[in-house]
């Protein structure tokens, strides 16, 4: 919106409705100031703060009733001096606050969002834990969200997306040798609790998936991200790289598979569902097979079934 030019009705409306949580929250700022912030003339500005006194809460029937359901200024202080300050807020402060439960959990998806490489940039996520903090009802609980195990991985990738580079890594795919891999980073996400890097191969020459457990000695190069716009399909999309996964399972448990049965082909008989689907990882099933506790019963392929063994044995020598 130019400064100079007359200010809409539909872009008047959308300012104001941002206008009163910002004077709230600067709670004394100049006209000049404000103006600025709005991209409009003081003129302008000076004429949305005087409006702001006719607009309130509804009364009965649809009028206004006293006062103190009006937003209200302090006029000395515009007239005399610039500035803005709101003395009448029309109740915002008695919005309904955030519990210290709720606060806690939105924390630590925030804390695991900031651990993604490329989110964390201009500081917003650490702003918004801030004002979480303080917008509950009562102080949340103190939140640890453990760090995986691929650390190291994810500052290389997280360093080669601020600095616009490929990352060179040794990769460990099932079944297959060590392979030295130069990728341009494009995304990392997380599902069912573990970590995959999307970005534009420079061997296949296309764009792969990564699960980062088995990415190691991750090193930065000094090539520039040059594949950064290229499409990225999804991150269970099939391919011709996917694996064909059979697994049994109880149709008791089929709300827990998720996402995992929308892609699949399902029979049932006899009380048992038999579910035919393509993955990208067949490591990925283990966590779930095991969260499931022989509920789910992985059948083919044999290196899948033996990973959520290894896994569920893993776990088990934990107790011993």
């Amino acid at each position: 919106m130019s400064a100079g030019r007359p200010v809409l009705a539909t872009d008047r409306a959308a300012l104001m409705l941002q206008l009163v949580p910002y004077l709230i929250g600067k709670g004394e700022v100049s006209v000049a100031e404000a103006a600025d912030e709005f991209d409009v003339t003081p003129a302008q500005m000076r004429g949305m703060v005087e409006k702001l006194t006719v607009i309130g809460l509804p009364g009965e029937g649809g009028f206004w009733q006293l006062p103190n359901d009006l937003f209200d200024i302090d006029w000395d202080l515009l007239d005399e001096r610039d500035l803005i300050v709101i003395t009448n807020s029309v109740g915002l402060e008695r919005a309904p606050r955030l519990t210290a439960r709720e606060a806690a959990a939105l924390l630590a998806g925030l804390q695991l969002a900031r651990s993604l490489p490329g989110v964390e940039e201009g500081g917003v996520i650490s702003g918004l834990l801030a004002k979480l903090a303080r917008g509950a009802s009562s102080a949340p609980a103190d939140v640890i969200v453990a760090p995986a195990p691929v650390d190291d991985v994810r500052i290389a990738v997280d360093t080669a997306l601020q600095r616009g580079v490929a990352v060179s890594f040794t990769y460990r795919a099932p079944d297959a040798a060590p392979t030295t891999r130069t990728v341009d980073p494009v995304k990392v996400h997380i599902a069912n609790g573990q970590w995959y890097l999307q970005g534009w191969c420079h061997l296949r020459k296309a764009m792969r998936t990564f699960h980062l457990d088995r990415v190691s000695d991750p090193v930065l190069t000094d090539i520039p991200i040059a594949h950064g716009e290229e499409p990225v399909p999804g991150l269970f999309e099939p391919s011709e790289h996917d694996i064909v996964v059979r697994m049994r399972y109880a149709p008791s448990v089929a709300t827990l598979l998720g996402d995992y049965l929308d892609r699949a082909d399902v029979q049932t008989e006899d009380g048992v569902s038999i579910a035919t689907m393509r993955i990208a990882d067949e490591q990925s099933l283990k966590r779930l097979a095991a969260r499931l506790g022989g509920d789910v019963e992985i059948l083919e392929p044999l290196a899948a079934r033996r990973a959520a063994e290894e896994w569920a044995r893993a776990g088990l020598a934990q107790y011993a």
